[in-house]
Formats: C-alpha cells, structure tokens, sequence
C-alpha cells in the first residue's frame, strides 16, 4: 500500500487494499489522495482520485453483486451514439475496479438550484431521444423487462415495503388486479432502450452544456415512456402537474418529430406515461424500504412520502385503478406516517 497518499477513508477492508494497490499502477498520473464519494442505492463505491495532472472517479463495484462488463458494454455504446458516459481510462473488470473521467458535483439536482429548470429538462429529454435507440446495432443483448420481472418487482414491494416496513401481511385481491393492468400497461408501449435509472441524480450538468450520464448498468429493453417517468415524476424533487405534461408533451413531439409514435395520440402517450410511473414508484418504495431495514440507510425514508403521494395521484386519475388508489391513500400512506415520521 502506498503510504504516501492522503487517504481520508479506513483501509483495513481486503478491497480498500486491493483498490489501493491497484490505483498505484492504473493511474496515468502521480497520484495525490483518493476521496470517498457518496454512495448510491447499490453496492458500487466510488472515489474521487485526485492526481497531479487531473481527477477520476474509482468505482469499486464487488463481483457477484455488481456487473462491471455490462457498465463498460453500456457506456461504450452510449459514448459510440454521441451521448456523455464517463470514459474508462483503465479498468480491472475481475476484481470489478474501474478508473472513469470525472464529471464533476453538478447533478441536476444541484444544478437546478441555480439555472432555470425547463432547458435543463429539454436537453435531458433530448438525449434521451436519442438514448432509446442505443439498443439499436447494440454489440451486445440487453434483458427484456418481462411481465415476470415485473411480476417479482410487485412481489418484493409486498416484501419489503409493506409487510417489511409497515407490517401489512395480507394484500387484496383487488391489488394484483390493478398491478396488472400497469404490467400491461408497459407491455404495450414500444420496447426500446431503457435506462432505468434516468433521474436528476444521476444526470450531470457538464462545463460544456452537455448531459453526462451516470448510473446506467441497469439497462434493459423496455417500454417507451420507463425513463420519461422516471425523469418527470423523480422521487428527490416536486414538479407542478401542468409542468410535467408540458415536459412530456415536449418528448412526444421530439419522437414525432424522428417519425416514432405517428399512430399514437397525446392521449394515449399521457396514459403510457401516467401509468409506467406508477410501476416504477411501486418498485421505488421497495427500494426505499430495502435500503432502511437491510442497510440500515433510513435516510431514503425521507423520499417515500413523495413516491407515495405520485401512486395515489396519478392512480386517482384512472378509474379501473381505484382499488390502488383507494388503498395507497386510505391505508398505507396513514400508516407509513405514524409509523415512519
């Protein structure tokens, strides 16, 4: 181990070791101190490696719980499309190490702050129509989002978020029903490019403009309007309803405008739209729950009044998902409350 760095973290972990001897010969340039970041809703780890010619970012992501080859894969093709994946000067795909540019603190998240929110949201929405066709001469298969895997998602919301969280052991009937008009929902739509996680978090706001992409080595093939829903109707920031049709509106039209969607109207596009983010948020709730009980990081708590105020909401608007609607307002979101704040 190299004992000339300033290391700010604890290195008596084999993969802090195992990372630090690695840096010692991947890096391009001497090195100065390495920095931890902070973490996301995975195992991955990242440091901010500060060397005399410039910094990266280290990903530290742990083989049998973490995919490093399909990041590399993912990012290589959505580089080779024109859009703004961290470039992998070196990497140690065995050991799941990897040495990225770094683009900087500035999410959209901490961008909108300070700049005025629609041309950051156009210039997402236009990468991402051009992110939903890097499926496309793809040098390698991407997973469908299947009606099993969707199906599973539902079964570890039950899980975790209401039996684990909030004590609920049985579910109506009624429930599965309405689950699965949101499963068919998504079956429906054109299965494209699905990014998955395309949320102001994870997009940066880059010195030149641009939108650098983080977090994408969860893609599948999915429906159309997954990552719309996830960017839209984000679980870490409130939008205004009128807002956020404006801003759907404006991806339909630029995927009119490629020749996509000509046979769908405003109306249906909207449904997709509406629906597609219930799934997600139902998925997102079991996530919030999974990261407080199994990891101990109850700070994700603190989002799920939001996701579940989307669910009862956007729910409300469609009669055959009245028993959602009903449930998610009348039980457990009274409960999560007394329970959970």
């Amino acid at each position: 181990m190299n004992q000339q760095w300033n290391l700010s973290f604890a290195t008596n972990d084999d993969r802090a070791r195992a990372l630090i001897d690695w840096l010692a010969t991947a890096s391009p340039n001497k090195i100065v101190k390495l920095v931890p970041m902070i973490g996301d809703a995975s195992f991955r780890r990242y440091f901010r490696l500060y060397t005399e010619g410039d910094t990266y970012v280290v990903m530290d992501a742990p083989p049998g719980v973490e995919d490093v080859l399909r990041f590399m894969r993912i990012a290589n093709v959505l580089n080779a499309h024109g859009l703004e994946a961290p470039h992998i000067f070196a990497q140690d795909a065995q050991n799941g190490f990897l040495l990225l540019s770094d683009f900087g603190d500035m999410t959209y998240l901490n961008a909108l702050q300070t700049h005025a929110p629609t041309p950051l949201y156009h210039k997402a929405l236009q990468a991402l129509a051009v992110l939903y066709r890097c499926d496309q001469q793809s040098p390698f298969t991407l997973p469908h989002f299947t009606h099993a895997i969707m199906q599973t998602e539902w079964e570890l919301h039950q899980r975790w978020f209401l039996q684990g969280l909030l004590g609920l052991e049985t579910v109506d009937h009624s429930l599965q029903l309405s689950y699965d008009i949101l499963v068919e929902n998504a079956l429906l739509q054109p299965q494209v490019f699905m990014y998955r996680d395309f949320h102001a978090g994870n997009l940066m706001l880059l010195p030149d403009g641009k939108v650098g992409l983080l977090d994408f080595q969860d893609a599948f093939i999915g429906p159309i309007t997954y990552d719309l829903a996830s960017l839209l109707r984000d679980c870490y920031v409130d939008w205004p309803k009128q807002q956020i049709i404006e801003w759907a509106l404006f991806y339909y039209s630029l995927l009119h405008s490629q020749g996509v969607l000509n046979d769908i109207s405003e109306l249906q596009f909207l449904r997709w739209f509406d629906l597609m983010g219930i799934q997600r948020h139902l998925k997102t709730l079991m996530t919030f729950a999974r990261k407080a009980l199994r990891d101990n990081t109850k700070h994700y708590l603190s989002f799920v009044p939001r996701t579940l105020n989307y669910i009862i909401s956007v729910s409300q608007l469609y009669d055959e998902l009245a028993p959602l609607a009903d449930y998610y307002e009348d039980t457990v979101l009274p409960l999560f409350k007394r329970q959970c704040i």
